[in-house]
């Protein structure tokens, strides 16, 4: 019996899998053997491309990717030469990846390899993109806190977002190509991926506890690309400024009412320097952090200027006879 025109069309597509690695020695051989297991049961079919970028690890990951590269020539490595940060290995990953479908996955087994085969049949169903994202996550109470507040104010400039975010996706190969073709720095992830508009299906799911190792996804880190994210995504900043001026400068002008009608009424409405110096701390106050937050733009501006590159490879390991 022939098979659906559709499955046939797909049957032979390769489908690279992109894994950023950062101290993470230990799991990279259970990611790798349980996505290749997958390329040998439901995905049978396709061609299977890894590719993994170390991002500067200290530990022993490089060892045990190079031990990998070696049992599998379908795996490439990349090597920087220097701790590049997350979205730096994962713009190296998809700049290097092949197939006409390109997925990011954790490589600390948090993210449930099994979902690949469902994300792989609605990238066959024709979504450009599939989205992988968290309903819920074994964290800490206050890093959930802080991830139910920062996705709440992303969603006001990207109300695509699910509430939960996510970085485990499936990208087809127009989409893949769209997004490399942003050049610039100090991305935000989700909202590169979803501004094009390109046909999206969502799968949800529930974040793993990681078992090996611990998270080097610290607090700092995520603050950073907090504020690389709101600051990329959206206007909200400027125009939460632009509204704090208007109503300071209204009450502004009600207090010199109050003070010039005070005055033709010969009396004032306060005595002392207490009120005097408590609008000058809050005024003052507001004003540093509006020119803080104009830094951040100022600085994100030099940077696009100066195009220096978002990682450095040293090393590239990969199989002979493929594409690149």
């Amino acid at each position: 019996m022939t098979a659906p025109p559709l499955m046939t069309a797909h049957l032979s597509r390769k489908i690279s899998v992109v894994v950023a690695v950062y101290q993470n020695q230990g799991s990279l051989t259970g990611t790798h053997d349980q996505i290749a297991a997958l390329f040998e049961g439901p995905l049978k079919g396709h061609q299977l491309e890894m590719v993994f970028v170390n991002d500067g690890s200290t530990d022993g990951s490089l060892e045990e990717l190079r031990a990998i590269h070696r049992a599998d020539p379908r795996v490439k490595v990349l090597s920087f030469t220097r701790n590049f940060g997350q979205m730096a290995a994962m713009l190296a990953g998809f700049a290097e990846a092949t197939g006409d479908a390109v997925i990011n996955i954790s490589a600390d087994l948090q993210d449930p390899v099994d979902l690949i085969p469902q994300m792989v049949s609605q990238w066959q169903g024709g979504a450009e993109i599939v989205v992988c994202y968290r309903t819920n996550r074994s964290d800490p109470a206050a890093a959930k806190a802080f991830s139910w507040l920062a996705y709440s104010l992303l969603r006001i400039g990207v109300p695509q977002i699910p509430k939960g975010g996510f970085d485990y996706v499936l990208m087809d190969r127009i989409a893949m190509d769209q997004f490399n073709a942003m050049d610039t720095r100090h991305r935000f992830f989700q909202g590169d991926l979803l501004w094009p508009g390109y046909r999206t299906s969502f799968i949800p799911y529930e974040r793993q506890k990681r078992t090996i190792g611990r998270s080097q996804y610290n607090f700092a880190k995520k603050l950073k690309n907090f504020i690389d994210a709101i600051l990329d995504s959206s206007y909200l900043p400027i125009r939460a400024m632009s509204l704090i001026g208007v109503f300071t400068s209204f009450l502004g002008l009600l207090w010199a009412i109050t003070i010039l009608v005070a005055w033709i009424f010969g009396s004032t409405p306060f005595e002392g320097w207490a009120p005097l110096m408590m609008v000058t701390l809050i005024i003052g106050g507001m004003i540093m952090v509006m020119l803080g937050i104009i830094g951040e733009y100022v600085w994100r501006i030099n940077e696009e200027v100066r195009k220096r590159p978002n990682y450095i490879i040293r090393d590239r390991l990969h199989d002979q006879n493929s594409d690149r």
